[in-house]
Protein backbone atom coordinates (compact mmCIF):
# COMPACT_ATOMS: atom_id res chain seq x y z
CA UNK A 1 0.00 0.00 0.00
CA UNK A 2 2.67 2.42 0.78
CA UNK A 3 4.68 1.22 -2.52
CA UNK A 4 1.81 2.43 -4.21
CA UNK A 5 0.81 5.29 -2.28
CA UNK A 6 4.96 6.66 -3.37
CA UNK A 7 4.08 5.82 -6.90
CA UNK A 8 0.99 7.98 -7.13
CA UNK A 9 2.99 10.41 -5.41
CA UNK A 10 5.52 10.85 -7.58
CA UNK A 11 3.08 10.42 -10.80
CA UNK A 12 0.77 13.42 -8.97
CA UNK A 13 4.84 15.24 -8.94
CA UNK A 14 5.75 14.47 -12.80
CA UNK A 15 2.41 15.83 -14.00
CA UNK A 16 3.02 18.86 -11.67
CA UNK A 17 5.95 19.78 -13.32
CA UNK A 18 4.55 19.13 -16.55
CA UNK A 19 1.78 21.49 -16.58
CA UNK A 20 3.85 24.42 -14.80
CA UNK A 21 6.49 23.66 -17.78
CA UNK A 22 3.58 24.33 -20.52
CA UNK A 23 2.13 27.11 -18.52
CA UNK A 24 5.14 28.60 -18.24
CA UNK A 25 5.77 28.60 -22.03
CA UNK A 26 2.47 29.56 -22.59
CA UNK A 27 2.86 32.82 -20.38
CA UNK A 28 6.30 33.66 -21.87
CA UNK A 29 4.51 33.61 -25.65
CA UNK A 30 1.68 35.78 -24.42
CA UNK A 31 2.64 37.79 -21.85
CA UNK A 32 4.37 40.35 -20.61
CA UNK A 33 7.59 39.81 -18.54
CA UNK A 34 6.44 40.55 -15.03
CA UNK A 35 7.30 39.43 -11.41
CA UNK A 36 4.21 37.23 -11.43
CA UNK A 37 5.66 35.23 -14.30
CA UNK A 38 9.08 34.84 -13.20
CA UNK A 39 7.27 33.11 -10.04
CA UNK A 40 5.57 30.93 -12.15
CA UNK A 41 8.73 29.60 -13.81
CA UNK A 42 10.72 29.86 -10.53
CA UNK A 43 8.14 27.55 -9.01
CA UNK A 44 7.94 24.85 -12.86
CA UNK A 45 11.65 25.10 -12.34
CA UNK A 46 11.56 23.67 -8.64
CA UNK A 47 9.47 21.27 -9.72
CA UNK A 48 11.33 20.19 -12.17
CA UNK A 49 13.92 19.56 -10.18
CA UNK A 50 12.36 18.13 -7.60
CA UNK A 51 11.18 15.48 -10.34
CA UNK A 52 13.76 14.55 -11.37
CA UNK A 53 16.70 14.45 -8.35
CA UNK A 54 14.03 13.83 -5.68
CA UNK A 55 16.12 10.46 -4.55
CA UNK A 56 18.70 11.73 -3.57
CA UNK A 57 17.13 15.92 -2.51
CA UNK A 58 15.15 13.44 -0.04
CA UNK A 59 18.04 11.46 1.44
CA UNK A 60 19.74 14.88 1.95
CA UNK A 61 16.61 16.49 3.65
CA UNK A 62 16.38 13.28 5.88
CA UNK A 63 19.90 12.88 6.45
CA UNK A 64 22.09 15.36 7.79
CA UNK A 65 21.68 18.17 10.02
CA UNK A 66 21.94 20.94 7.53
CA UNK A 67 19.64 18.98 5.23
CA UNK A 68 17.07 18.58 7.80
CA UNK A 69 17.31 22.71 8.79
CA UNK A 70 16.93 23.25 5.14
CA UNK A 71 14.06 20.89 4.57
CA UNK A 72 12.00 21.94 7.47
CA UNK A 73 12.75 25.97 6.36
CA UNK A 74 11.45 25.16 2.82
CA UNK A 75 8.44 23.26 4.59
CA UNK A 76 7.91 26.45 7.06
CA UNK A 77 8.03 28.84 4.09
CA UNK A 78 5.90 26.83 1.97
CA UNK A 79 3.05 27.13 4.40
CA UNK A 80 3.26 30.72 5.36
CA UNK A 81 3.46 31.24 1.38
CA UNK A 82 -0.10 29.41 1.35
CA UNK A 83 -1.38 31.00 3.91
CA UNK A 84 -0.90 34.53 2.57
CA UNK A 85 -2.13 33.38 -1.08
CA UNK A 86 -5.40 32.71 1.39
CA UNK A 87 -5.68 35.46 2.51
CA UNK A 88 -5.35 37.23 -0.21
CA UNK A 89 -7.76 34.65 -1.79
CA UNK A 90 -10.52 36.01 0.80
CA UNK A 91 -9.81 39.33 1.34
CA UNK A 92 -10.60 41.28 -1.32
CA UNK A 93 -14.18 40.83 -0.38
CA UNK A 94 -13.97 42.05 3.07
CA UNK A 95 -15.22 45.73 2.67
CA UNK A 96 -18.23 45.50 -0.22
CA UNK A 97 -19.85 48.98 -1.29
CA UNK A 98 -22.82 50.42 0.59
CA UNK A 99 -24.56 52.01 -2.88
CA UNK A 100 -23.62 55.40 -0.96
CA UNK A 101 -20.98 56.25 -2.30
CA UNK A 102 -20.32 59.22 -4.87
CA UNK A 103 -17.72 58.16 -6.97
CA UNK A 104 -15.99 55.11 -8.65
CA UNK A 105 -11.92 55.02 -9.07
CA UNK A 106 -11.13 52.18 -11.53
CA UNK A 107 -7.28 51.37 -10.59
CA UNK A 108 -5.07 50.67 -14.18
CA UNK A 109 -4.27 47.39 -14.79
CA UNK A 110 -2.20 47.86 -18.29
CA UNK A 111 -2.16 47.59 -22.06
CA UNK A 112 -2.45 45.53 -24.97
CA UNK A 113 -0.99 48.82 -27.32
CA UNK A 114 -4.06 51.42 -26.82
CA UNK A 115 -6.13 48.60 -25.72
CA UNK A 116 -6.70 47.17 -22.23
CA UNK A 117 -5.39 44.13 -21.48
CA UNK A 118 -7.79 41.23 -20.21
CA UNK A 119 -7.01 42.00 -16.26
CA UNK A 120 -8.03 45.20 -16.99
CA UNK A 121 -11.32 44.45 -18.67
CA UNK A 122 -12.66 42.67 -16.31
CA UNK A 123 -12.03 45.82 -13.92
CA UNK A 124 -14.06 47.95 -16.15
CA UNK A 125 -16.60 45.80 -17.01
CA UNK A 126 -16.92 44.94 -13.22
CA UNK A 127 -17.24 49.42 -12.76
CA UNK A 128 -19.22 49.51 -15.79
CA UNK A 129 -21.96 47.35 -14.48
CA UNK A 130 -21.86 49.51 -10.91
CA UNK A 131 -21.79 52.84 -12.29
CA UNK A 132 -24.74 52.03 -14.78
CA UNK A 133 -26.88 50.99 -11.67
CA UNK A 134 -25.77 54.39 -10.02
CA UNK A 135 -26.07 57.05 -12.26
CA UNK A 136 -25.31 59.79 -10.15
CA UNK A 137 -21.99 58.34 -9.55
CA UNK A 138 -18.78 60.21 -10.88
CA UNK A 139 -16.44 57.66 -12.78
CA UNK A 140 -12.41 58.29 -12.35
CA UNK A 141 -10.33 55.52 -14.62
CA UNK A 142 -6.62 55.89 -13.05
CA UNK A 143 -3.55 55.15 -14.42
CA UNK A 144 -0.46 56.46 -16.22
CA UNK A 145 1.23 55.50 -19.63
CA UNK A 146 3.68 52.76 -19.43
CA UNK A 147 6.71 51.79 -21.78
CA UNK A 148 4.83 49.51 -23.90
CA UNK A 149 1.77 51.17 -24.10
CA UNK A 150 0.44 53.98 -26.57
CA UNK A 151 -1.21 55.67 -24.84
CA UNK A 152 -2.23 57.09 -21.00
CA UNK A 153 -3.97 53.86 -19.56
CA UNK A 154 -6.71 56.38 -17.69
CA UNK A 155 -7.44 57.96 -20.85
CA UNK A 156 -7.87 53.58 -22.57
CA UNK A 157 -10.13 52.62 -19.96
CA UNK A 158 -12.42 56.32 -20.27
CA UNK A 159 -12.89 56.00 -24.11
CA UNK A 160 -13.72 51.67 -23.16
CA UNK A 161 -16.05 52.65 -21.00
CA UNK A 162 -17.64 55.55 -22.79
CA UNK A 163 -17.81 53.05 -25.98
CA UNK A 164 -19.73 50.67 -23.40
CA UNK A 165 -23.00 53.80 -22.73
CA UNK A 166 -21.19 55.40 -19.98
CA UNK A 167 -21.88 59.11 -20.48
CA UNK A 168 -18.76 60.90 -21.23
CA UNK A 169 -19.65 63.61 -19.13
CA UNK A 170 -19.21 61.64 -16.01
CA UNK A 171 -16.40 60.00 -16.72
CA UNK A 172 -12.84 61.82 -16.05
CA UNK A 173 -9.18 60.16 -16.56
CA UNK A 174 -6.38 60.38 -14.31
CA UNK A 175 -3.18 60.14 -16.59
CA UNK A 176 -0.08 60.25 -14.42
CA UNK A 177 -0.23 57.75 -11.98
CA UNK A 178 2.72 54.95 -11.93
CA UNK A 179 1.28 53.22 -8.87
CA UNK A 180 -1.39 51.90 -7.15
CA UNK A 181 -0.52 54.50 -4.16
CA UNK A 182 -0.41 57.46 -7.24
CA UNK A 183 -3.51 55.76 -8.30
CA UNK A 184 -5.20 57.40 -5.23
CA UNK A 185 -3.34 60.27 -4.28
CA UNK A 186 -3.94 61.86 -8.49
CA UNK A 187 -7.28 60.97 -8.63
CA UNK A 188 -8.34 62.70 -4.96
CA UNK A 189 -6.87 65.54 -6.73
CA UNK A 190 -9.18 65.30 -9.32
CA UNK A 191 -12.00 64.82 -7.16
CA UNK A 192 -11.51 67.77 -5.10
CA UNK A 193 -11.67 69.85 -8.19
CA UNK A 194 -15.18 68.80 -8.57
CA UNK A 195 -15.83 69.70 -4.82
CA UNK A 196 -15.06 65.73 -3.03
CA UNK A 197 -13.03 65.81 -0.29
CA UNK A 198 -10.74 62.49 1.94
CA UNK A 199 -14.07 62.10 3.80
CA UNK A 200 -16.29 61.51 0.33
CA UNK A 201 -17.39 57.96 0.13
CA UNK A 202 -15.94 56.34 -2.72
CA UNK A 203 -15.74 52.72 -4.17
CA UNK A 204 -12.53 51.54 -5.77
CA UNK A 205 -12.30 48.93 -8.77
CA UNK A 206 -9.87 46.10 -8.63
CA UNK A 207 -8.99 42.35 -9.66
CA UNK A 208 -10.37 40.72 -5.93
CA UNK A 209 -6.67 39.57 -5.33
CA UNK A 210 -5.43 43.47 -5.46
CA UNK A 211 -8.20 45.01 -2.85
CA UNK A 212 -6.94 44.46 0.63
CA UNK A 213 -3.26 46.18 -0.52
CA UNK A 214 -5.07 48.99 -2.71
CA UNK A 215 -7.47 49.25 0.39
CA UNK A 216 -4.66 49.85 2.54
CA UNK A 217 -2.96 52.50 0.08
CA UNK A 218 -6.20 54.45 -0.39
CA UNK A 219 -5.97 54.76 3.65
CA UNK A 220 -2.44 55.83 3.03
CA UNK A 221 -3.72 58.36 0.55
CA UNK A 222 -6.05 60.45 2.97
CA UNK A 223 -9.56 58.32 2.15
CA UNK A 224 -11.19 57.77 5.04
CA UNK A 225 -15.02 56.44 3.61
CA UNK A 226 -13.69 53.57 0.91
CA UNK A 227 -15.29 50.32 -0.11
CA UNK A 228 -14.07 47.64 -2.65
CA UNK A 229 -15.97 46.63 -5.80
CA UNK A 230 -13.91 43.08 -6.70
CA UNK A 231 -13.70 42.33 -9.75
CA UNK A 232 -13.05 38.30 -10.90
CA UNK A 233 -9.53 37.49 -12.56
CA UNK A 234 -8.91 35.58 -15.90
CA UNK A 235 -8.10 32.21 -14.98
CA UNK A 236 -4.72 31.97 -17.17
CA UNK A 237 -3.44 35.05 -15.26
CA UNK A 238 -4.54 33.01 -11.45
CA UNK A 239 -0.94 31.86 -10.46
CA UNK A 240 0.78 34.83 -11.55
CA UNK A 241 -1.32 37.01 -10.22
CA UNK A 242 -1.69 35.31 -6.49
CA UNK A 243 1.64 34.31 -6.53
CA UNK A 244 2.98 37.90 -7.10
CA UNK A 245 0.37 39.59 -4.65
CA UNK A 246 1.46 37.32 -1.73
CA UNK A 247 5.00 38.98 -2.10
CA UNK A 248 3.68 42.10 -2.69
CA UNK A 249 1.34 41.52 0.60
CA UNK A 250 4.75 40.81 2.67
CA UNK A 251 6.72 43.48 1.16
CA UNK A 252 4.04 45.68 2.01
CA UNK A 253 3.47 44.77 5.86
CA UNK A 254 7.23 45.44 5.87
CA UNK A 255 7.84 48.92 3.90
CA UNK A 256 4.20 50.40 4.16
CA UNK A 257 5.22 51.27 0.08
CA UNK A 258 5.77 49.71 -3.12
CA UNK A 259 7.78 52.53 -4.62
CA UNK A 260 10.71 51.94 -2.28
CA UNK A 261 13.05 49.31 -0.96
CA UNK A 262 15.08 46.38 -2.31
CA UNK A 263 12.09 44.90 -4.50
CA UNK A 264 11.19 48.14 -6.11
CA UNK A 265 14.90 48.57 -8.05
CA UNK A 266 14.41 45.10 -8.87
CA UNK A 267 10.90 45.63 -10.10
CA UNK A 268 12.45 48.87 -12.10
CA UNK A 269 15.13 46.19 -13.54
CA UNK A 270 12.71 43.78 -14.44
CA UNK A 271 10.48 46.73 -16.11
CA UNK A 272 13.23 47.45 -18.59
CA UNK A 273 13.67 44.30 -19.98
CA UNK A 274 10.12 43.68 -20.20
CA UNK A 275 10.57 44.74 -23.85
CA UNK A 276 12.41 41.16 -24.70
CA UNK A 277 9.63 39.28 -23.79
CA UNK A 278 6.52 41.64 -25.37
CA UNK A 279 4.45 40.02 -27.55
Amino acid sequence: MMRFAGKMALTLLYCTAAALVAYSIGLALTSNFNMGNLMVWLLAAAAVVLAVWHKPLFQWFRGPLPGRVTGWALVILAIAYALLIGFVAVSGYANPPTGREQAILVLGAGLRRDQPSTLLRYRLDKAYKYAAAHPDMLVVTSGGQGRDEWVPEGQAMRDYLIAKGLDQERVIAENRSTSTEENFLFSLDLLKERGMSEATPIVYVSNSFHCYRAGEYARRAGFTNVTSLPASTPWRSVLPCYLREALALAYYWVFKTSTSGPMHALVGFLDLNKRFFYK
